[in-house]
């Protein structure tokens, strides 16, 4: 799967299966993956998304 290169919230959500509030509580805590704001919208960077998806399996019980 070749993701765009910056995600929104709402596609980050689609990607790991949670509702986009949950993506945003993740962001307010620190625990998804590194985000900025490009004017009003909030986005995630590709390479950002994938490294903390791999750092979640390699955590993972």
């Amino acid at each position: 799967m070749t993701l765009p290169k910056f995600l929104t919230t709402e596609e980050l959500a689609e990607l790991v299966r949670q509702p986009p509030e949950t993506v945003r509580y993740w962001r307010h805590v620190g625990k998804g993956p590194a985000s900025f704001k490009l004017g009003r919208r909030v986005l995630y960077e590709r390479t950002d998304v994938e490294a903390w998806i791999t750092e979640a399996k390699a955590g993972a019980v």
